[in-house]
């Protein structure tokens, strides 16, 4: 699906969901699946530890998600990040090379899909950029307070290469996920022009109030950085509570055309100190594709779960758009 010189990112995401029946849905949450197989994720790198230790379980999940009706899977390099590869001891080059790995193993399980399933239907494969909030692992992904000496060129300097490296893997999107602030928006924006990024990209935000994003700039401003930067094909939410996600849809519609991407968590709350999910408040399968219909015709085209949502949620939404 990557852009030629000539080809509108927008105009390429438009023509995917016409193929696909005009909405299409997105993967559910890796991390609790990785871990409902036997994974321990108690580490910095979170679920891009399985690319050092067990790859397989990460293709195993793709799968159960491309078979619960996906159209979409994201890679498992959201805290996939040089520096912190770097940190466990590896080269920049074993960095790099785990960054690729993370898009081939997502290829290769799309490969499989496709050979042994009868129903043919579009799917993707979206490289993700987790925040530079996520690498520092110290939950400021879920609030964007990265302190005044963190700038635009300081974004731009940490994820420049990752960037790079995903893009020339060869996915189909990149996506920015969890963006909590604009100036991180911006870089993310800067670094797609200046690089000449030929892969569309999608920009996603996180909210805990229904009206900014998590650092208390406004979506409507974050949004429309997404909308100005001509690589961006599709804007949304990721990782926010289900019962906030109308008024964000409605409230990005005021400022982009782009097509709309929902993917929230299951409702609980990431307690960033005990590094959990605190499950009080979270909200069940059935409560959550209830939302569906409403999500779909407030605008929002690309539908799926984030955070502790699993591949039965993935069927339930697949069924209530009756995308697949």
């Amino acid at each position: 699906m990557g852009c030629g010189s000539g080809e509108d990112p927008t105009a390429v995401m438009r023509e995917f969901l016409r193929e696909a029946g005009g909405c299409a849905v997105i993967d559910g949450g890796l991390a609790t699946e990785l871990e409902a197989h036997g994974a321990n994720l108690n580490d910095p790198l979170w679920s891009a530890k399985c690319l050092i230790s067990s790859p397989h379980l990460i293709a195993k999940v793709h799968l159960d998600y491309l078979e619960a009706g996906a159209n979409i899977i994201i890679t498992a390099s959201y805290q996939a990040t040089i520096q912190g590869f770097e940190s466990k001891g590896f080269s920049r080059e074993e960095g790099e090379a785990l960054l690729q790995k993370s898009v081939e193993i997502a290829q290769e399980a799309r490969n499989i899909f496709v050979k042994a399933s009868s129903r043919k239907r579009p799917i993707l494969v979206a490289a993700s950029v987790g925040s530079y909030g996520a690498y520092l692992a110290d939950g400021s992904e879920y609030s964007g307070e990265y302190g005044d000496a963190v700038t635009l060129e300081t974004l731009k300097d940490f994820h420049r290469r990752r960037l790079q490296v995903l893009a020339e893997a060869g996915p189909d999107l990149i996506a920015f996920e969890t963006i909590p602030n604009k100036l991180e928006a911006q870089a993310y924006a800067e670094l797609l022009e200046e690089n000449d990024i030929k892969i569309p990209a999608w920009f996603s935000f996180n909210s805990k109030d229904g009206v900014n994003v998590v650092s208390g700039d406004s979506l409507l401003d974050c949004a429309s950085i997404a909308d100005s930067c001509p690589k961006v094909a599709a804007v949304g939410i990721n990782c926010t509570p289900p019962r906030f996600i109308h008024a964000l849809i409605l409230s990005a519609r005021k400022v982009t055309d782009k097509p709309i991407l929902i993917y929230p968590n299951s409702g609980e709350r990431y307690d960033a100190d005990k590094k959990e999910w605190v499950a009080s408040t979270g909200v069940s399968d059935g409560d959550f594709v209830s939302y569906v219909s409403t999500w779909r015709q407030a605008g929002a085209s690309l539908i799926g779960g984030c955070c502790r949502t699993t591949p039965n949620t993935i069927r339930a939404i697949s069924r209530a758009l009756q995308c697949s």
